[in-house]
């Protein structure tokens, strides 16, 4: 039985919890999408970084207080892999 989603105002839509759930993702994975002729797609979750990845980001940067934009550059480079 196909699964609906419906298409939001801003031209977005949420996966339901069983699609998530097929596709095996988590809260801060990634799902590709690739564009199919006959306007079809194809969806598969792609690998994601845990989200330990993050813990220790601001270690040794409490010699001083930090700034959101500070907090935002830090978690940004940590994500991308920078640091």
């Amino acid at each position: 039985m196909p699964i609906i989603l419906t298409v939001t105002t801003k031209g977005q839509i949420t996966l339901r919890k069983e699609v998530l759930e097929h596709l095996g993702v988590n809260p801060g994975d990634q799902v590709e999408v690739e564009l199919l002729p006959a306007r079809r797609i194809q969806a598969r979750a792609k690998a994601g970084k845990p989200v330990s990845t993050v813990f220790g980001l601001l270690k040794g940067r409490a010699n001083r207080a930090m700034t959101i934009e500070d907090i935002n550059e830090a978690t940004g480079a940590g994500w991308s892999g920078e640091r």
